[in-house]
């Protein structure tokens, strides 16, 4: 009985310690971070003026949003191959491969990273904000939703228009 709880506590002070301690480091980062950011994103909207509170609590709400989903992403990846690393999987194939896919994807998607992008510098330079009576290309109306792909705009007949964020060239705002 006594050998094979000394087997036991042998393997699993191998591999799975070590796997199981990646996993907790991997969410007290991911807890951690996340909690960083609502807080830096919480104060943000604390220091803005009473007139542009909703259009800052918007922004500070979005960028949070993508600041988290990438923190996620990158903590979720770390974690996976490390444990991968430890249960000897040989992550260089897997790693070029992964370039080989990253190059082919990048090539398709070129249009989502540009329309991301695009939304992220809207965002950032504030450009206009849910509320704002705007022009985008030949649509006016006023913008119901800034996202990081779509901005949505109702027009004046009660339209609802979806633009894609990297094909919005020239923006005309009423509300700046």
């Amino acid at each position: 009985m006594n050998s094979a709880f000394d087997q036991f506590a042998q393997w699993f002070s191998g591999a799975p310690l070590r796997i199981a301690t990646v996993v907790l480091i991997a969410l007290i980062v991911q807890f951690s971070a996340n909690r960083a950011i609502i807080r830096s994103m919480n104060k943000l909207i604390a220091k803005t003026d009473r007139g542009t509170e909703n259009r800052a609590a918007e922004r500070a709400r979005t960028i949070g949003a993508l600041l988290k989903s990438t923190v996620n992403a990158l903590t979720f990846i770390v974690a996976g191959a490390m444990i991968l690393d430890q249960l000897g999987l040989n992550l260089g194939p897997l790693l070029t491969s992964a370039g080989v896919v990253g190059v082919a994807l990048g090539l398709g998607a070129q249009t989502i990273v540009r329309d991301i992008l695009s939304g992220l510098s809207m965002l950032i330079e504030d450009q206009y904000g849910v509320g704002d009576r705007v022009e985008l290309l030949e649509i006016s109306g006023v913008v119901e939703n800034v996202g990081m792909r779509i901005t949505t705009i109702r027009d004046d007949k009660g339209v609802l228009w979806y633009l894609r964020n990297g094909e919005i060239l020239k923006v005309g705002n009423h509300s700046q």
